[in-house]
């Protein structure tokens, strides 16, 4: 016959299950699904050795960045003078490959970056790069293979060294003011692509292929060498196990707004770089004032520099994922407008309005795969992800363009290619802005009483 409980053991067993409910609950509270239980620093949001800092990632972003996308200079007096023996589009697949390993490299320098390697590619970069634009001026005409490593793979590979980690930085210094500090950064390449065109156009000409490219090998490493005694880490970063990457990428890869975020920045990608490719020899082909011709890549670009700076003073009122997407859908439709560019206004109009609303999303995508994630020890990983896949789209794309352009130069078929290709990687943003809705009301709905 077996024995009733008593009353105590009753008491003692409603006493231990209460606790145990109120202990999940706050087990529960205190780790809301997605959000990292770890105290968060407080970050300083100012301060002079992290305004140091974004002024050595300006300077990195002014020598790779600016100096990757000032490519058009070189096909220019390649095709012309330089490699004669080889193909304009043989040519621009060296321009294309290292803007697109500056940018994708960045899927293996963010997880260094994330696991604590921040100075060796810093240091590791900038030599690299330096010496491969030293070994650019020793390469001989009509000698396609000597560029195409130097130019092409080694300055690529040095500047994707440091690109994702001298953005990424600015996470361990800036909370309130992080868009405007990586906007000041990606403002670099802009001023970049403003000042290495004009000093490649005027010395060139004047002292030679040899001497014009140490001239310019010279400035990058004189920036380059102030960027790396300006740069400064804040936090140490724990040095982690490479088991950890499985379950980082599981995680990355099950956070569908990031997902749909990168997918988005793909797809913009490919149409992304049809303006500042093809403007210039719209204009030309146009029949436009050859000096006004060689002006408009300059209006394009100072325009591209205020884009990076004034919408990030907005973003923390209007919201950084807003403005990413309101501006994908502006480029979108500023490239379809390129249809119909036929004259000087209609070509000074394009440059403005496209140079804006290009570098307000370029500043601002930075500052999304931020908001994005939750767990600062995986954002050089995610912000490497995003960009592979945004340098292989661009790698893609401009070549594509050429071949819709045909030697006919059917202006229409490039133009509405990348237009399209525009508006889909908008549409994907809209899908992220769903999803960040979605993910809020959850969070509420955790949280609430």
């Amino acid at each position: 016959m077996s024995r009733s409980p008593s009353l105590q053991q009753l008491g003692e067993d409603a006493q231990s299950k209460v606790a145990s409910d109120s202990n999940t609950r706050l087990e529960s509270d205190e780790k809301p699904i997605g959000v990292v239980s770890q105290a968060q620093p407080v970050l300083p949001d100012g301060g002079l050795q992290a305004w140091c800092t974004v002024l050595g990632g300006f300077l990195i972003q002014f020598c790779c960045g600016g100096y990757s996308i000032s490519f058009g200079v070189y096909q220019d007096f390649y095709v012309r003078e330089y490699l004669t023996n080889s193909t304009p589009s043989a040519i621009s697949w060296i321009g294309s490959l290292n803007a697109c390993l500056l940018i994708s490299g960045g899927v293996v320098a963010g997880r260094l970056y994330d696991r604590g390697y921040f100075y060796s590619l810093l240091y590791g970069g900038s030599f690299l790069t330096i010496f491969s634009l030293f070994m650019l001026s020793l390469a001989k005409p009509n000698q396609y293979y000597q560029i195409f490593l130097s130019q092409g793979i080694g300055a690529g590979l040095g500047g994707g060294l440091t690109y994702i980690p001298s953005v990424a930085i600015t996470a361990q210094y800036f909370s309130k003011k992080r868009a405007l500090a990586m906007a000041l950064i990606t403002a670099g390449g802009s001023v970049g692509t403003i000042v290495h065109p004009i000093m490649l156009n005027n010395t060139l000409s004047r002292l030679g292929f040899g001497n014009a490219v140490r001239a310019s090998a010279g400035l990058v490493a004189g920036l380059l060498v102030i960027a790396c005694c300006l740069m400064r880490t804040r936090t140490t970063t724990r040095k982690q196990p490479a088991g950890n990457s499985k379950a980082m990428l599981k995680a990355i890869t099950t956070d569908y707004a990031y997902v749909a975020a990168t997918a988005g920045l793909m797809l913009f990608s490919i149409g992304l770089y049809f303006p500042q490719f093809y403007i210039q020899l719209d204009a030309t082909k146009h029949d436009l004032n050859e000096t006004f011709v060689f002006y408009s890549l300059v209006i394009l670009n100072f325009a591209n520099l205020l884009g990076r700076i004034i919408p990030s003073l907005l973003a923390n009122i209007l919201g950084v994922e807003n403005m990413v997407t309101a501006s994908a859908f502006a480029c979108a439709a500023v490239i379809l407008g390129m249809i119909g560019l036929s004259s000087i206004a209609s070509v000074v109009l394009i440059a403005l309005v496209y140079g804006f609303v290009s570098g307000a999303f370029i500043s601002l995508s930075n500052p999304l795969l931020v908001l994005l994630t939750s767990n600062m020890s995986e954002l050089g990983l995610r912000m490497g992800i995003a960009y592979f896949f945004s340098g292989i789209a661009g790698l893609i794309g401009t070549p594509i363009g050429g071949a819709l352009l045909t030697k006919e130069f059917i202006w229409w078929r490039p133009a509405l290619f990348s237009g399209l290709t525009c508006l889909a990687g908008g549409a994907f943003y809209v899908v992220m802005l769903v999803l960040l809705r979605r993910r809020k009301l959850i969070a509420g709905e955790t949280h609430a009483p």
